[in-house]
């Protein structure tokens, strides 16, 4: 009843309703920056300082405090980018926008043809003793690739070849490709380990190269056998290096701009790419991809980030899954490029040259406009502003709201960037992202899983015993994926579409650790009518399912993070979920490593993972139609939003800030607190 007396008293009535922007628990832009200044603190919960506050006005008033934060705060048509700049600039309906929204699309290609040339240049081939000669290979001398399969071996199969520890187990073929090119009789049975190590003791080996090259990095150094555990090394050192560098230059981009660490970033990459293909031994190849999975983590991360903050708020998704769909073509493309350059090196150079064309970028591209806004670099954003207008040949007549003169009472502030640590001392900001963190490491996590459930030696399928039948299955359900993620946002928006794939996940890694056992039991009995061959197929079901569900998990916790998180601070905390992600494709080869050794533990850890992130998704805030917050106080105004909104005239659960002060005793001026309206809640405005 008290509680009651105060909101009447306060004006409030129970007819109110709030409008759409505040169900979804962000404020309208005008209100939000005007009850969340720029130099405003964390919550209670925080107590950090997100960003100093100004010298107070001189001048007096009622109010002090709030008089001198509103002549601090820059202009809130400034502020509200989505609402005044951009449409001022013409949205994406400018043909300068429409340019660089391309120009951040074909690089894609190039990525593409980076991320997957590892399938390429360090591809397990076949092998066998060259002092032996043609005798050992007919008897079956031969060794295999990690998955137990090979490619260029087209005779029926009657046993099965040795495998080294280091290799797995052996598929079922025999040679084709031989210097005669007839066919050879069939393999006999496999040997034993002591048959296995003295074959190991060859100083010369022949290979058979299954992706389309006569010689690839195996082949080149002799990585078989004793020497195999070097191969899982390198491919250690692309994905650290895209690890270290999402992080760092993550961080940098924020401090320095987008432009600086892309235009960086393409030329190291030409170095150190063009280095690795001159490579004289493994190590020297193993230490340039390091950098050169660095410098491609900086291209990737200020491209998302470019693109992300050139569009309104209806397009953003749609022009980050084209992105997508060019890079699926680039790993469409890759057996091609590889059939064409038959060589390692020729294939590693012809990768890394078309990055020669991004150097145009330093003429073309321009430094993120919203960024500069952000960021109070207004004498630069001025000039940006003006060199858009000239582009799209707009007169001045268009400035309806104004954006031009505000834009000049302003050129005399102070830039103010900000780091990504300060999110520690939010409240809202590190939970949604530590959220997407985990939900990216589950995602591509847990992929690897489902991808050697389906191509491994375990799943006996022909179809799948083939080098370019595994490739391009797996670039099929990532293309599927990508389709399904478009249809399922478009009517579920982010919240739910991420939610409704972690499920599906979920539930495809569960049956497949469960009732695949259970089924393997049953099978055992001779009256159970179940054969092994129904176990498999059910293993491929639930992997295909699994492998389609985790693709887009991590794709959409990328895109989720790059909206909610402020622009300040955005490439730093895109830079947090694609590391999460690359420490979940890390776990690949880290199990190759010790040959399968605590696969089933890492699938089950995985699993886990999926139920606990099913939960933490619903902490997160609908982020559709939603414009990007550009501070990060705005950002801390980013909740949730109930996933089932209350009926009208019923009283939402959550009270106001004003009572919850009544109870609590804390009078702080913190971000949430006095900097918001008196019905604002957790979830945005609640009504009276």
């Amino acid at each position: 009843m008290a509680i009651d007396r105060r909101r009447e008293a306060a004006g409030g009535g129970p007819g109110r309703q709030p409008s759409p922007a505040e169900e979804n628990g962000s404020l309208p832009p005008g209100d939000a920056a005007a009850s969340a200044p720029l130099g405003g603190r964390a919550g209670p919960g925080g107590g950090a300082e997100i960003q100093p506050l100004p010298a107070p006005h001189p001048g007096g008033g009622p109010h002090p405090g709030c008089c001198s934060a509103a002549a601090a705060a820059p202009s809130l048509l400034l502020l509200d980018y989505d609402g005044s700049v951009l449409p001022f600039l013409g949205g994406l309906g400018g043909s300068y926008q429409k340019t660089l929204v391309v120009l951040t699309w074909i690089p894609a290609l190039f990525i593409g043809f980076s991320q997957f040339s590892d399938s390429f240049l360090l591809d397990q081939p076949n092998f066998w003793c060259r002092g032996a000669g043609k005798g050992a290979e007919q008897a079956g001398v031969i060794a295999t690739g990690r998955w137990g399969y090979v490619g260029n071996w087209t005779s029926p199969p009657t046993a099965t070849p040795f495998s080294t520890a280091a290799w797995g187990a052996a598929g079922n073929r025999s040679n084709s490709s031989g210097a005669d090119g007839g066919d050879t009789p069939p393999l006999p049975s496999p040997p034993d380990k002591g048959d296995n190590a003295s074959n190991c003791d060859c100083h010369a080996w022949d290979y058979g190269i299954r992706t389309g090259l006569v010689q690839n990095v195996v082949s080149k150094w002799d990585l078989v056998c004793d020497n195999a555990w070097k191969v899982h090394i390198a491919k250690f050192s692309l994905l650290v290096g895209l690890i270290f560098g999402y992080l760092i230059t993550g961080c940098i981009a924020d401090w320095v701009g987008r432009r600086p660490v892309l235009l960086c970033s393409i030329i190291f990459i030409l170095i150190f790419g063009l280095t690795v293909a001159l490579s004289v031994n493994v190590t020297m190849f193993s230490t340039l991809r390091f950098f050169e999975g660095f410098c491609l983590a900086g291209i990737i991360l200020t491209l998302y980030a470019l693109r992300i903050e050139l569009c309104p708020p209806g397009k953003r998704f749609m022009i980050t899954m084209v992105a997508s769909f060019v890079a699926t073509a680039g790993q469409l493309l890759m057996p091609g490029l590889a059939a064409l350059c038959r060589d390692w090196q020729v294939l590693q150079a012809l990768i890394i040259c078309p990055f020669l064309l991004m150097l145009l970028y330093w003429s073309i591209f321009p430094e993120s406009l919203r960024w500069l806004m952000a960021t109070q670099q207004f004498e630069s954003a001025k000039k940006l502003v003006l060199h858009f207008t000239q582009k799209n040949c707009m007169s001045p007549e268009s400035d309806i709201k104004g954006v031009m003169p505000e834009l000049e009472k302003e050129l005399s502030r102070r830039p103010k960037k900000v780091c990504i640590v300060k999110v520690v001392g939010t409240r809202n900001l590190w939970k949604n992202i530590v959220v997407l963190c985990v939900n990216s490491l589950t995602g591509f996590g847990i992929h690897h899983c489902f991808a050697r459930s389906m191509m491994g030696h375990e799943v006996k399928v022909p179809l799948l015993e083939n080098f370019y039948a595994d490739y391009y299955t797996m670039a099929s359900i990532a293309l599927a994926s990508c389709l399904a993620m478009c249809l399922v946002v478009r009517f579920l928006g982010r919240r739910g579409g991420l939610l409704l794939f972690m499920i599906l996940t979920a539930l495809a890694s569960l049956l497949q650790l469960g009732l695949l056992n259970l089924i393997g039991k049953y099978s055992q009995h001779p009256d159970s009518g179940m054969s092994d061959s129904v176990k498999d197929k059910f293993s491929i079901a639930f992997s295909i399912v699994g492998m389609f569900a985790s693709h887009a998990v991590g794709s959409l916790s990328v895109f989720f993070c790059a909206e909610v998180t402020p622009t300040v601070i955005r490439c730093g905390g895109l830079g947090l979920v694609l590391a999460s992600a690359g420490f979940g494709m890390l776990t690949a080869p880290i199990i190759e490593l010790h040959n399968q050794k605590g696969y089933f533990l890492h699938h089950i850890i995985f699993a886990c993972c999926t139920l606990i992130c099913i939960i933490c998704i619903l902490l997160l805030p609908e982020s559709r139609d939603q414009n990007l917050p550009e501070s990060i106080s705005s950002g801390e105004h980013y909740t949730r939003q109930p996933l089932l909104p209350h009926k009208k005239g019923e009283q939402p659960l959550l009270l106001t800030n004003a009572e919850l002060k009544d109870y609590s005793g804390l009078h702080d001026t913190a971000t949430m607190g006095d900097g918001l309206p008196e019905g604002a809640t957790a979830n945005g405005m609640k009504s009276m």
